[in-house]
């Protein structure tokens, strides 16, 4: 195990670790001339932004993008972000380090999960979708990669096991979903839930780092998606073309609109459906690991660096809690005493207060 996690980084701390480089580019100000390299480097516990200002383009030939390798330097926190400013620069060899230290994954048993999908699919009771997705799922070219896959590059799940720990989470809210509104059909529903981010199996490359695979960059995941179906239900024999149809709808509308890339806007209830805990889900897991990112940060910063994803800041709702609570215990202890004397209240406050 590497001694020095991303995580773990703070301010004015010296850094000696290995580190892998997922982004790596010679830049140069206009304003000034001077040059430098700029670097992202990362393990499975976060990355971060390096600099390197002097005598670095000889060792700039040393590595590459994907590469792992050992830096020395400091940290120190620029424009409120912690970054580091490296002194050396050394390439290692793949047979002295574990590759799982530097891809970040799932916390989850990824066995476990997978059975879990598994139970899933046999419990769809309409022998077409079941068939088809036994056939997907079970697929031994499929399988090893579903169980590997990150569900996007940066939005949300972006790990190893990300998008098998998504398609999970989602059945649940499907479960549940179809419990409270029986007009949906389960079976369809569920289809959409482990087909909707398919296509990302062929969509994303992660094999030492993440990056999007040619095909990925001209298809997208969302058409790969629905191609994979189509396929799929053409060795299927006699497969219904109506219920083939709403499958690849299932998959074609699940952004929910034109502007997030979906080629059609969901247009029956399970789309509907699979659109809204997908997208809840999705951000649900961004606004976790921008907390889970903040967690060591002292009690008094209450709210996190900017979520890219989301485009604002999060507040740390215990921690907000926690500097304000003698503030909220007493207007609680107020309101329950106007309470007793009968007057109006609106959230724990008299009204006009």
């Amino acid at each position: 195990m590497k001694p020095q996690y991303v995580a773990d980084m703070i301010d004015g701390q010296a850094v000696s670790s290995l580190y892998l480089v997922r982004e790596k580019e010679i830049r140069t100000s206009p304003r000034t001339g001077k040059t430098w390299l700029e670097l992202s480097l990362a393990d499975c516990s976060g990355s971060i932004h390096a600099k390197m200002w002097d005598n670095f383009e000889p060792i700039a030939k040393t590595f590459e993008r994907d590469d792992v390798v050992r830096v020395r330097g400091r940290v120190k926190l620029y424009n409120g972000s912690k970054e580091l400013t490296l002194e050396q620069i050394v390439p290692v060899a793949e047979k002295d380090y574990e590759l799982a230290d530097f891809l970040p994954h799932t916390k989850h048993d990824v066995e476990q999960l997978y059975g879990e999908l598994r139970g899933a699919v046999a419990s769809v009771k309409n022998p077409w979708l079941q068939k088809l997705l036994a056939c997907i799922v079970d697929d031994p070219q499929i399988a090893p990669r579903l169980k590997r896959a990150p569900a996007a590059m940066t939005m949300h799940h972006a790990y190893l096991g990300g998008l098998l720990e998504h398609t999970v989470s989602l059945i649940g809210l499907a479960n549940t979903l179809s419990a409270h509104y029986p007009e949906l059909d389960r079976d369809l529903l569920l289809t959409g839930v482990v087909l909707h981010d398919i296509g990302k199996l062929e969509e994303l490359r992660y094999a030492r780092g993440f990056d999007y695979s040619d095909e990925g960059r001209l298809l997208g995941h969302i058409s790969m998606g629905a191609m994979l179906v189509r396929e799929k239900c053409r060795v299927i024999d006699n497969f219904p073309t109506p219920l083939r149809v709403m499958v690849e709808h299932l998959i074609l509308s699940h952004h929910g609109s034109h502007e997030f890339g979906s080629p059609s806007l969901p247009q029956f209830p399970e789309a509907l459906a699979l659109h809204a805990i997908d997208d809840l889900d999705s951000k649900m897991a961004a606004m976790r690991a921008t907390l889970e990112l903040s967690a060591g940060a002292p009690a008094s910063e209450l709210w996190t660096e900017r979520n890219a994803a989301l485009r604002r800041a999060l507040l740390r709702g215990k921690e907000f809690l926690a500097a304000t609570g003698d503030g909220i215990q007493q207007k609680t202890k107020s309101a329950a005493a106007a309470e007793k004397k009968g007057a109006t209240l609106e959230f724990g406050f008299k009204n006009g207060e």
